[in-house]
């Protein structure tokens, strides 16, 4: 398992009977975890100091419980100074469905890419397809490729525009375009685009505008294989991300290693995790899929 270890403005401080305990910046949030079913002791003090703390309703979805009054956003800072990522800052907000806008455990991700890209010696174009508020789009950009992000959302685009302004990235070569993403890879087939690497976070479950259903067990495939034969003759990488409990990360390293055979590349796939300061264990937090080639 890699573990996101190098942060200084989040923290998962504890984690017990279906809950983390974290602190985002200067704020302490309470959240569920199905994954967390353990029962342990919960070691931390800040169980009882928490600013907020997500309720689940027994019919479906949830909301905040803010015990004390704070500002509806805020920001936190991310370094990673081996990989040359400094001043990376993400606003943090409390939304719907207990998210807060980052995930933080994709930071080991970051690094790796930003090093790929950097080491890489020409020129690389990123497609970075449900790219959420921008974090890893940020951090190619950083690292010196030119990034399309897609998202379906206008709202976390707009979001992940913000968040490039206050890391100081706003004039980076960035395409930040709102769009379905599977219809818009199967448009750049058409017009013959191409791009050197590829990463992908997509959602395990959801709707789309016209109520159709996506569940990603059914549309990887699919995805992952039209998005094949996006990749230039000179490829670096194609990430795929899942947090999804129906795909393993063999089956998505198989699912990477058959369609992109013959390409010359290598192909590991692992989960990725967060360490809890209470017990000193990691939680795991994900799965990645990582097909890359060698120099």
């Amino acid at each position: 398992m890699r573990t996101a270890d190098l942060w200084k403005d989040y923290e998962l401080l504890d984690a017990s009977d279906g809950e983390r305990l974290e602190r985002w910046g200067e704020r302490i949030l309470i959240r569920p975890d199905p994954q967390i079913i353990w029962k342990t002791p919960r070691l931390s003090p800040y169980w009882g100091k928490a600013d907020a703390r997500y309720l689940r309703s027994s019919s479906g979805g949830g909301q905040w419980q803010r015990m004390r009054s704070f500002a509806d956003s805020w920001t936190i800072g991310y370094e990673d100074a081996a990989a040359g990522l400094t001043g990376l800052h993400f606003r943090i907000k409390l939304m719907g469905f207990k998210h807060t806008g980052l995930f933080p455990e994709q930071a080991v991700n970051w690094g790796w890419m930003a090093r790929a890209i950097r080491t890489a010696g020409r020129p690389i174009r990123v497609l970075n397809l449900f790219g959420y508020t921008g974090a890893a789009t940020l951090a190619c950009a950083a690292a010196g490729a030119h990034v399309t992000h897609v998202d379906a959302s206008k709202g976390m685009v707009g979001w992940g525009r913000e968040n490039a302004a206050a890391s100081g990235l706003a004039d980076k070569p960035m395409r930040w375009l709102v769009d379905d993403c599977l219809k818009f890879v199967q448009r750049e087939q058409r017009r013959g685009s191409v791009y050197e690497a590829i990463l992908m976070d997509p959602p395990s479950y959801g709707r789309g505008p016209g109520g159709e259903v996506w569940k990603l067990e059914d549309q990887i495939y699919e995805l992952v294989s039209a998005c094949a034969g996006l990749l230039s003759d000179r490829p670096l990488f194609f990430i795929v991300n899942s947090y999804s409990a129906g795909l393993s990360p063999s089956v998505m390293q198989y699912i990477l290693s058959s369609l992109l055979r013959g390409r010359g590349g290598r192909c590991f796939a692992d989960e990725i995790g967060l360490p809890v300061s209470a017990g000193g264990l990691i939680l795991p937090c994900g799965s990645t899929a990582v097909w890359h080639t060698t120099k």
